[in-house]
């Protein structure tokens, strides 16, 4: 029956490993801000500026659990047979390899003698019941030892983890660990001495029926013959003796417990563990016996006192549930600490990467394999293409030409770019144009005022509005080379708010670059300002200013979805 038992056992046990081997998840978010306890934003801070290489910690969810099982005594008495227990517990990661755990556990033992003893004269509980035994030995002197322990004990363990840090999985679905720690304990014992009419049990019987082979090959016929005799009630409190103290008037004493597990993950909050604790005590009468001697007949039997302390051990299964999941990632032995390390040389997303450099023969800004007019003269302006620019049409191209916007009545030009104008007095006209319009070959920014974006509600997409003018932005950007233009957004109030304004900048800042061609060098971000409508994006004059052109998202997790 017992190898039946074991056999379903590791069954199930197979069945729970192959399941849990397929529950492998991906880790969190270490950007993820809502998940770091305030006590450590500085560090999150640090890290997301690139100012420090390690993220910080983030919460983690702690565990409770119940399980039940299989007990066994290691005592002077032997084992009845099987008894149980049951165990509650609460469990807390400090970091990914050690938590603690605070455990309680009831824990039932029994105990039954298959050889005979005479050995009792020195328990003052036997001794009231049959006398102080007898040296030489008669049927009616021997007894057969017998004990029923409920033991109540608390103990607080450190747990060791030992296979989530996994250089070639990102997480698995099962772990092993080993845990020990202190703990205290009280016990209540109780004997089997009398039957129900309330007399001592009399086992003179069973000793004639089997003439003295009490040995091993008849354990099970004796022990089966004495569990019938022993029908009664545990109605006897064994002896106690001296103890450490009492706890509602049962004994006190100090215990240590270590052991090992194995836990297979069920989902990210539930899982189920196989364990085996033992039980070192400070008590050797957890099992009510301190004098041990077994009868010899014809011999003289002395009675010795045993040393050793009773012990126990709990074999069990039980359920556990991971709590306060709200901004917190499951308990941290079931991640793997490389996880993040290896994602992030994998994909990217916080690594400070160096900017690409691409080849640029006439360093113009615009990369060879894009580049219409690959010899342009240093320092001559170009389109998106490469090619020189020529903002009048005149077909003197800007770099060469002294007169930047000819108008077409003054038009041809010669091989500076400069028109003959048919009136002296047109001409001064013409020269009040260009001077007002950035003339001068382009030394001066004379933009003009530039317009206000407005969006509705938390809303980041332009309208067809907002597209017109930012079309007419494009147009006088174009017209003054020269000029660089800031796109502020406000909002400082909160995360939200701050995400929200970046977003917006980000979003008329890429429609000017990919819609209309101009530059991203040519504009300055700027986001979470104070002192403006949060609904508006203002764009500015800011020739000679500095600033950049593209900033990380500060809150990328609260964006509008």
């Amino acid at each position: 029956m017992a190898s039946k038992k074991l056999t379903l056992l590791f069954g199930l046990l197979c069945l729970f490993m192959s399941y849990s081997f397929a529950q492998v998840g991906q880790s969190y978010d270490v950007r993820d801000s809502s998940l770091i306890p305030t006590r450590r934003l500085a560090q999150h801070n640090e890290f997301l500026n690139n100012a420090y290489p390690f993220p910080a910690k983030p919460r983690n969810e702690w565990e409770i659990g119940v399980k039940g099982g299989y007990t066994y005594g290691l005592t002077d008495v032997q084992n009845w047979g099987p008894t149980g227990g049951f165990g509650i517990q609460v469990r807390k990661a400090l970091g990914y390899l050690f938590s603690l755990r605070a455990e309680y556990d009831w824990i039932r033992l029994r105990g039954l003698n298959y050889q005979f003893s005479d050995g009792y004269g020195k328990n003052p509980v036997l001794a009231s019941y049959y006398g102080s035994g007898s040296a030489t030995g008669t049927n009616s002197d021997l007894i057969f030892y017998n004990y029923r322990s409920t033991v109540h004990e608390l103990s607080l363990q450190g747990v060791f983890t030992i296979n989530n840090i996994n250089f070639h999985k990102a997480k698995v679905g099962w772990n092993m660990y080993f845990f020990g720690g202190p703990g205290l304990a009280t016990y209540s014992t109780f004997y089997k001495t009398v039957d129900g009419s309330g007399k001592p049990y009399d086992y003179s019987s069973i000793i004639a029926k089997y003439n003295g082979q009490f040995d091993y090959k008849h354990r099970k016929d004796i022990r089966k013959d004495l569990k019938s005799l022993l029908s009664g009630n545990w109605n006897t409190m064994a002896e106690r003796g001296s103890t450490n103290g009492t706890l509602g008037g049962a004994p006190l004493m100090v215990v240590g417990v270590v052991g090992m597990g194995f836990q297979f993950k069920l989902s990210n909050r539930l899982n189920i563990a196989v364990e085996d604790k033992f039980t070192f005590t400070s008590s050797d009468l957890i099992d009510g016996q301190q004098w041990q001697a077994n009868y010899t007949p014809g011999a003289v039997n002395s009675i010795a006192q045993t040393r050793s302390a009773d012990s126990y051990n709990f074999l069990s299964v039980g359920l556990n549930y991971n709590i306060f999941a709200k901004h917190a990632v499951e308990p941290l032995w079931w991640l793997n600490p490389l996880d993040y390390a290896y994602n992030e040389i994998n994909a990217p997303r916080h690594m400070k990467l160096p900017k690409p450099v691409l080849d640029d023969a006439d360093g113009d800004g615009v990369t060879d394999q894009f580049d219409l007019e690959p010899n342009t003269p240093k320092g001559a302006p170009v389109d998106s293409h490469g090619v020189s620019r020529d903002t009048d049409g005149d077909g003197v191209p800007d770099f060469k030409d002294k007169e930047l916007i000819t108008p077409t009545q003054c038009q041809p030009v010669d091989a500076d770019g400069v028109g003959k104008c048919p009136d002296p007095q047109c001409c001064k006209d013409l020269k009040a144009y260009i001077d007002s319009n950035g003339g001068g070959m382009g030394r001066h920014c004379n933009i003009g005022d530039l317009p206000s974006i407005t969006f509705k509600g938390r809303s980041v997409t332009l309208s067809k509005d907002a597209k017109a003018l930012l079309a007419s932005t494009a147009e006088k950007l174009r017209n003054s080379p020269n000029c660089r233009i800031a796109v502020i957004g406000y909002g400082e109030s909160s995360k939200a708010a701050q995400q929200l304004s970046w977003d917006r900048v980000n979003a008329v800042i890429n429609y000017l670059v990919e819609k209309e061609g101009i530059s991203s060098d040519r504009f300055i971000f700027r986001y979470g300002q104070s002192g403006g409508e949060e609904n508006t994006i203002d764009l500015k004059d800011a020739t000679g200013e500095e600033g950049p052109n593209t900033v990380p998202a500060p809150h990328p997790n609260l964006r509008r979805k």
